[in-house]
């Protein structure tokens, strides 16, 4: 069975400016596309979806440009979510000077760290993903569950965007805390332009402490909300090396849908991706 990873990063600082990696001593050096390619391979990845790395916005456009030429250049990266600022007046501008490009199949802006919950809902904001929708690309939402009622507001206004939620929303996992996270999830699985994305959550649990037991309530909720149609697997790394290697998220996954059959653990190691992303 092929396993597409769809959701994770590389950077090369002395390219590059990731003001946020000095919150993060741990992976405050280079991840290029070889280290990736190494660990993916051992774990028997084919191909992967490059999302932005948070590079500080004045490199976004220069990032996006890298990570297509880079994947022009060799089979792993099937595809391209690059950054770009959504909400703001320069947008279709900037769309412009980024161009089109075949791997280029999304755009991620992060919300997960606006001080204002409704930051989603500004009508500039709203515009700039409608725009997005009109010259064919999706929209990752990357949020902290809190923030999630603000994000089904969003997806409601925008009925003809296709959107994923990375990271299943970013619930408290470390403090065990489901609800109304769950009932959020179940509320959005009900916007069929809605995927998401099984990744990220292992840096939602206590890093050094966490068991696949912690985890399960929050991926079995996922799977029921979205179906497996609609989610697809995700490293988030390097991120996720912070709470676990490559292999054990991998491999978590894996055994929280063993008894699943092998057209839906299709889906979810390969097919959504391949469907949403159009790889």
């Amino acid at each position: 069975m092929e396993i597409i990873d769809a959701h994770h990063l590389f950077g090369e600082r002395g390219r590059f400016r990731y003001s946020w990696l000095r919150g993060f001593p741990a992976l405050d050096r280079d991840y290029l596309l070889h280290d990736f390619e190494q660990v993916a391979r051992e774990c028997g990845v084919a191909r992967s979806v490059f999302v932005q790395a948070d590079t500080d916005p004045a490199f976004g456009l220069q990032e996006t440009k890298w990570a297509l030429s880079l994947a022009q250049a060799g089979p792993t990266i099937a595809g391209v979510v690059g950054w770009a600022p959504v909400g703001a007046d320069d947008l279709e501008d900037f769309l412009e000077k980024l161009g089109t490009h075949p791997l280029l199949k999304g755009v991620r802006r992060l919300i997960q760290g606006e001080p204002d919950p409704d930051f989603c809902t500004r009508p500039g904001f709203v515009a700039g993903v409608r725009c997005l929708a009109q010259r064919g690309l999706s929209f990752d939402l990357c949020v902290y569950h809190r923030q999630l009622p603000a994000v089904i507001r969003l997806v409601r206004q925008v009925p003809e965007a296709s959107f994923v939620l990375d990271h299943a929303g970013k619930p408290g996992i470390a403090t065990g805390q489901i609800e109304p996270w769950k009932s959020h999830i179940r509320e959005l699985a009900g916007l069929e332009n809605v995927v998401c994305k099984v990744s990220g959550m292992v840096t939602e649990a206590e890093w050094g402490t966490w068991k696949a037991a912690d985890l399960r309530p929050y991926l079995e909720q996922v799977v029921q909300a979205f179906g497996f149609g609609r989610v697809m697997f995700g490293s988030d790394w390097p991120v996720s090396t912070l709470a676990a290697d490559y292999r054990r998220w991998l491999e978590t996954v894996q055994e929280a849908v063993r008894d699943a059959t092998s057209r839906e653990q299709e889906q979810l190691f390969s097919g959504t991706a391949t469907r949403f992303y159009r790889l």
